[in-house]
């Protein structure tokens, strides 16, 4: 009995829990992973090596996941690239804004929803939905956003986009989870009205749900170039960055030196200068997530409880 005793879990004061025995399931768990994260993290060790490192060495197959023949040279390319920087700000620039304007139709469209004393809910909730599982195709796209003479704007970047029946179906089930109904009673019994009751007390109660949205929809269009690349044909003022790189890659790779622009004095070899650019692009979106990690795992989790 005592034994039996021991090898139960430990519940700490803060809820969580520790394992006082280890087993072989519980090995295996940590092996397993152990090994996923490093799938995840050794590319991007081999390519901020590679970055840094002489073109040679690179050449020769021989930068793994230290660098050789330390050199910034591809840095100094990429930022004397003014294009490159100038996408850089126009970038974070327009992911600040779609992000902005992700949420606040996200919250409008969620709010509602999870209230029951919204009448034809489940209708409306189907109607919303519907995009998730059907789109027009992209032909249809663009002559609908040639119509609407969104073409060739910032704005063809971020309108159509900034509803994600996803996302709001995950932050609707938040509310509805999270959120107790004797808590909006009371607040309308003091005559709040439903504003707010949602700015005042529902929002700062869901900062792990807004911390997890708002890396959805930063991530999403930080990483996405395919609209930029359909819908902006005739400005370069208004590409961003991702296609930037993209466009680099797919030329560089027919290419055996590179340089990104006439500014740039600095010519390195294709996978050097990849590599730092692809640095470039990365870091400011890495950056950002140790700020809301702590909000990310809780809010995924909670909003995907109960639908």
């Amino acid at each position: 009995m005592a034994k039996k005793e021991k090898e139960k879990e430990i519940v700490s004061a803060d809820g969580s829990r520790a394992i006082s025995k280890w087993r072989v399931s519980d090995v295996v768990i940590v092996v397993f992973v152990t090994i996923l994260c490093l799938t995840c993290v050794l590319p991007f060790v081999h390519l901020a090596a590679k970055s840094i490192s002489g073109n040679s060495q690179v050449m020769a197959k021989n930068v793994f996941f230290i660098p050789k023949d330390i050199t910034f040279e591809a840095y100094q390319a990429v930022f004397a690239d003014k294009s490159l920087t100038y996408s850089m700000v126009y970038s974070v620039f327009v992911t600040l804004l779609f992000t902005l304007m992700g949420m606040i139709v996200c919250i409008c469209a969620a709010y509602p929803l999870s209230k029951k004393r919204l009448k034809g809910r489940s209708v409306l909730t189907f109607l919303v939905m519907v995009p998730m599982y059907f789109s027009a195709g992209l032909i249809p796209t663009y002559l609908l956003y040639s119509k609407l003479k969104m073409l060739d704007t910032m704005w063809v970047l971020i309108l159509p986009l900034i509803y994600s029946a996803y996302n709001m179906l995950i932050m609707k089930n938040f509310f509805q989870s999270t959120i107790p109904d004797s808590l909006e009673e009371s607040a309308f019994l003091d005559g709040a009205t439903n504003f707010q009751i949602l700015t005042k007390i529902v929002l700062p109660l869901s900062k792990p749900i807004l911390a997890t949205l708002s890396l959805f929809y930063a991530v999403g269009r930080w990483n996405a170039y395919s609209d930029n690349m359909y819908y902006i044909r005739k400005r370069d003022d208004l590409k961003m960055v991702q296609y930037l790189l993209y466009r680099m890659v797919a030329s560089a790779t027919e290419a055996q030196t590179t340089a990104l622009s006439e500014a740039s004095a600095v010519t390195s070899t294709p996978e050097v200068l990849q590599a730092a650019s692809v640095m470039f692009v990365t870091i400011p979106i890495i950056i950002i997530y140790p700020f809301i990690q702590k909000y990310f795992v809780k809010g995924t989790m909670v909003g995907a409880v109960k639908g």
